[in-house]
């Protein structure tokens, strides 16, 4: 699928191509929908893994529809002095419900990425996600790879061409799985060089923000 990816922060490489299923039948409008009225709540439905412990991640709508944000407390991978053997890799597995006003469907337009690397000299890190809908085949994981030495926070973006949204099924309720992970490697740094990479905000200022693009359901 053509993504284009957008990363900003120090010493960033994207490393894969994404692929997703075609979007479904019905042209949209042109332009694209405004986001519709009322308003979309998300209830988290299902928590899994080790950078997610429960209670660890909130989920919110925007009051204007237009997206919904993760904020994360305690998802950080690192290796390193003081690290455990699986402390390098973190993942986090979110199963979403949410409720959009009737006649309308939604996709997932782009995905932002954010948190903060401190990587030693010769180290890695990876931030890597993907996201589907409930019964539909997952989407391919896009990585995005970030060098040392850096100490900085991070960003990154996923954002999929309208032609390839991959939209919410119309009058149907189903799960939007979100998949991310981190990891970050010692490479060729010093075995006692501690490295981490998070994807966690203690005040809440640090979201992952997923931007949704809208359109009609077709009559009937």
């Amino acid at each position: 699928m053509p993504l284009r990816r957008i990363a900003v922060g120090a010493a960033i490489t994207v490393l894969s191509a994404v692929a997703a299923a075609p979007a479904q039948a019905h042209a949209p409008a042109d332009p694209p929908y405004i986001p519709p009225p009322g308003r979309i709540t998300v209830d988290v439905v299902g928590v899994n893994g080790s950078g997610c412990p429960q209670g660890t991640a909130t989920v919110a709508a925007a009051s204007d529809n237009t997206a919904f944000t993760v904020t994360y407390s305690n998802y950080l991978a690192q290796t390193g002095a003081g690290s455990g053997g699986t402390d390098f890799r973190k993942n986090c597995q979110l199963a979403l419900r949410i409720h959009v006003p009737q006649g309308f469907t939604y996709a997932i337009a782009r995905a932002d990425y954010r948190g903060f690397a401190h990587l030693q000299r010769g180290a890695y890190g990876q931030e890597r996600a993907n996201y589907y809908f409930q019964g539909n085949a997952q989407t391919a994981r896009t990585t995005h790879q970030f060098n040392g030495p850096v100490s900085d926070n991070w960003q990154a973006s996923d954002q999929t061409e309208y032609a390839d949204l991959v939209w919410a099924p119309c009058g149907e309720e189903r799960n939007l799985n979100v998949n991310t992970e981190l990891r970050v490697y010692g490479g060729t740094s010093s075995p006692q060089a501690l490295s981490f990479m998070s994807m966690d905000s203690t005040d809440g200022s640090v979201s992952t923000v997923y931007h949704f693009e809208w359109k009609e359901c077709p009559a009937g």
